[in-house]
């Protein structure tokens, strides 16, 4: 059992089934059973009440799947075709989406490619299901979290100086709250690799992006790009600190990083935009970028414009001259806010340390 909410209660191992059933549990109303091998439990699951309970992705002994219909449960087979579990229980990890040597075989590439094929009324409601499950995972993920957002452009080079600006970033949110990106490359990656450092370990973090230096873009490579991040991966003593991506096939050319410990990857954008701008509680920082941040910022801004004072979270802006000259956002930014309840955690800033502070970690030369 991973997690119960309200009345569902979600059993994905047999163990579990096994040990509620017997507990002496004669009414499965709520259960959620997604993905069990159930071709032995059949009698002892009809010999209970299986009104209002679901079962997704199980594989049952003939028949027994139209006798748990007729008891009142709901059935959902799995999809044939789908590259990915539609039912899945948790967020991915990078292992689940890079799990073979060559990019082109991975989890990750079969299921954009897919999404992007010739899809029937079948592919569309696994995908449907797919996001679904996802968001669910998702909310269990973020739950007593303080999590705060890093937007920025995903054209970034490894390599290059406000690379490791987004990086030392995130290592520095990463001291006090768990940090969120669109869990895609560049701006994204940089922060989820910052956050992904443990804390104080600087050395480690310019060795780190020195080694990804070497390989400053997943063009022309997705393999070769992801294959540095995980040499960094494996040279960290331990388990890094949790961070969270949240990227989307819709856009194929932007593979997920492998420094988010938890990525939430849907196959409809529109939904994950929301749920990352929503998610961010301690706030959210927005570094340099081009039209995809410009519509976050606007997206942040529409949602703390109608927000009451105690449910408004900091919008941080870094770089004055990009904010105000290459694409003047601010000034409409503060225009929207004047007067509103949002109008006090609205910041223009120009440096890393500025954003840190104003989202409540103190840097450590701060004190």
């Amino acid at each position: 059992m991973k997690h119960s909410r309200g009345r569902v209660l979600d059993v994905t191992t047999l163990d579990d089934l096994d040990r509620r059933l017997a507990a002496g549990a004669r009414t499965l109303a709520g259960w959620r059973v997604v993905g069990l091998d159930l071709t032995e439990r059949g009698p002892a699951l009809l010999e209970r009440s299986l009104a209002q309970s679901l079962f997704l992705g199980c594989e049952f002994a003939d028949g027994d799947d139209d006798a748990v219909r007729r008891a009142g449960g709901v059935v959902l087979h799995d999809i044939p075709g789908s590259p990915v579990d539609p039912y899945r229980s948790t967020l991915y990890s990078p292992a689940d989406l890079y799990d073979t040597p060559r990019y082109d075989d991975s989890t990750d590439a079969r299921a954009y490619a897919w999404s992007r094929g010739r899809t029937t009324p079948e592919d569309t409601l696994a995908m449907a299901l797919h996001d679904h499950h996802v968001d669910e995972a998702l909310e269990a993920w973020v739950s007593g979290r303080r999590m705060v957002g890093v937007m920025g452009g995903h054209a970034l080079v490894r390599g290059s100086a406000e690379y490791a600006d987004a990086a030392r970033l995130g290592h520095l949110l990463g001291d006090a709250l768990t940090v969120a990106t669109g869990g895609g490359p560049g701006a994204m990656e940089a922060a989820n690799l910052g956050a992904f450092v443990p804390g104080g370990q600087t050395d480690l973090l310019d060795r780190a992006l020195a080694h990804l230096a070497r390989v400053p873009s997943f063009t022309p490579d997705v393999g070769a790009w992801a294959r540095a991040g995980l040499d960094v991966v494996e040279e960290v003593d331990g388990p890094g600190r949790d961070s969270l991506g949240i990227p989307t096939w819709h856009y194929g050319h932007e593979p997920p990083n492998v420094f988010a410990t938890a990525i939430a990857k849907f196959f409809r954008n529109a939904p994950r935009e929301a749920v990352l701008l929503e998610i961010c509680n301690a706030g959210i920082v927005f570094l340099p970028g081009a039209g995809g941040t410009v519509q976050e910022v606007f997206q942040d801004a529409c949602e703390n414009y109608y927000a009451d004072e105690a449910s408004v979270a900091p919008m941080v802006l870094v770089g004055r001259r990009h904010w105000t000259e290459d694409l003047p956002a601010w000034p409409l930014l503060r225009a929207l806010a004047r007067g509103r309840a949002m109008e006090p955690h609205v910041h223009l800033v120009d440096s890393v340390e500025e954003a840190v502070e104003v989202v409540g970690v103190s840097p450590p030369d701060a004190g």
